[in-house]
């Protein structure tokens, strides 16, 4: 490659957003290079998030359930033990080869691969440098998709053994005797379930009265007391103060409703958010505007305030979720080509991979009530659900919030085991505006976990069949 190519498009980053992007304007037609650092194509999210994450849920579920619930089924698991370097080394499979997968997707669909850094320079040029060498690219449009990092903070400086983050999180070698976790978001709570079915005494702190705000609080509070029940600890409404690395570990002073505690560990994970990651990208160089935050601020066709450079993702204000950046991607690139792309940024669904997962879409009913928005809920328990009580999954609550004149779908909350895949149909319902009639005359297969949602859906109107 010369250093005279052009390009209709560069995109910088790999992650979810950027090769999405890069595979979207390959199709409409645009000369497309797309610039990654790492050698293994995928992000944060395929490398070190999303993906080993979950992998190491699945893995660690399958253990507890053996350990816990084997015997209620009449099945006999005796001597049951785990061998962290092969749970790593599954882990580690899974990521390498979906790795290789994204790489040979690129390539197939007429995307140019270019490795190295990336630093912005003015005029619509790239300067890639790669080892020991480096090339100048210039392209019409520039796509910034350099995803985003762990959150330190100052008085928690990550040190990768004692003081760890999310990265450091999935690649334990072996399962701390205690575990504290800092924040009780959806890595918090993913990475202590992880450890704590594998035997560590885990205990998390959450400076809020309750964990997952973007809940109502019944929900939310139906959610802990599960994750209590299989071995969590929570600290609530607790603040850490201050740290003090010991020769064994690290002892955090805390702070909760004007009383001093503390609390001792052999690793304490951060996990308070994640920054957009922009290091060495040279916004700089050319005045791109950033807010407070340090995320890029672009207007609604993804443009910065500098022609021709766009950002979408975690780089950009809105939920760092990987599917969200996907959704940026491809209407970045087809907002490129002339068309009319856009993403619904309202009906983003969250979801926290635990065991039952906890999923959400739209607004919960305290959040409809902020907005002075009249409402009506209904609410399933799924121990009335025939296909929970077979398979033992009984734990977890559907709620669905209407508009209480309209009846229009506002928000739909689960907790329930393959609530990840449950959410979908609420977000399909709501992206084209349907009610919770309509989702109540949906016909859902029986007996299924979805059949909760169908419950929930007409206990909104009074008319819930399965419940009391």
């Amino acid at each position: 490659m010369s250093n005279q190519e052009k390009f209709d498009v560069l995109v910088v980053g790999a992650g979810p957003g950027g090769y999405v992007c890069a595979i979207r304007c390959a199709q409409l037609g645009l000369k497309t290079g797309l610039i990654e650092k790492n050698p293994r194509l995928g992000g944060t999210c395929l490398n070190v998030g999303c993906i080993p994450s979950k992998a190491l849920l699945h893995s660690t579920e399958i253990y507890h359930e053996l350990l816990h619930s084997a015997e209620s089924h009449g099945i006999v698991a005796k001597g049951i033990s785990h061998d962290i370097s092969k749970l790593m080394k599954k882990k580690d499979a899974v990521v390498d080869q979906l790795g290789k997968g994204v790489a040979a997707l690129v390539k197939k669909k007429g995307v140019t691969l270019i490795p190295g850094t990336a630093t912005l320079l003015p005029e619509g040029k790239v300067e890639v440098t790669h080892q020991d060498s480096s090339q100048t690219l210039t392209a019409n449009e520039i796509i910034l998709a350099t995803g985003s990092k762990p959150v330190e903070l100052p008085f928690l400086p990550f040190d990768g053994t004692k003081i760890v983050h999310s990265d450091h999180g999935i690649a334990f070698e072996k399962v701390p005797k205690k575990m504290v976790v800092v924040g009780g978001g959806a890595i918090g709570l993913e990475l202590g379930c992880v450890w704590s079915r594998l035997g560590s005494e885990v205990t998390i702190i959450e400076f809020l009265p309750e964990i997952c705000p973007q809940l109502d609080l019944e929900v939310a509070k139906v959610a802990r007391k599960i994750l209590e029940k299989q071995g969590l600890q929570f600290s609530l409404s607790t603040k850490v103060t201050a740290a003090k690395n010991t020769k064994t570990g690290t002892t955090l002073s805390l702070e909760s409703e004007g009383n001093e505690s503390s609390v001792s560990a052999d690793r304490v994970l951060v996990a308070v958010g994640r920054a957009p990651c922009a290091d060495g990208l040279g916004l700089e160089n050319i005045g791109v505007q950033t807010d407070d935050k340090g995320r890029v601020l672009v207007d609604a066709s993804f443009s910065t305030n500098i022609a021709g450079v766009r950002a979408i993702g975690d780089l950009i204000p809105g939920p760092m979720l990987a599917h969200k950046a996907e959704e940026d991607g491809v209407a970045c690139a087809e907002i490129i080509a002339g068309q009319s792309g856009h993403v619904n940024y309202d009906l983003v669904p969250g979801v926290i991979y635990v065991d039952p997962e906890i999923a959400n879409i739209g607004l919960s009913e305290a959040q409809a009530k902020a907005k002075n928005i009249p409402v009506r809920a209904g609410s399933f328990p799924l121990a009335a659900n025939g296909r929970a009580l077979a398979t033992g999954a009984t734990d977890g609550i559907v709620k669905v919030v209407a508009h209480a004149e309209t009846d229009r779908l506002l928000g739909v909350q689960i907790v329930a085991r393959s609530a990840s895949e449950l959410i979908a149909s609420a977000v399909a319902h709501m992206e084209y505006g349907g009610s919770a009639e309509d989702l109540a005359r949906t016909i859902h297969a029986h007996p299924t976990l979805s059949e909760s949602l169908k419950e929930a859906a007409l206990s909104v109107d009074g008319r819930g069949l399965h419940s009391f």
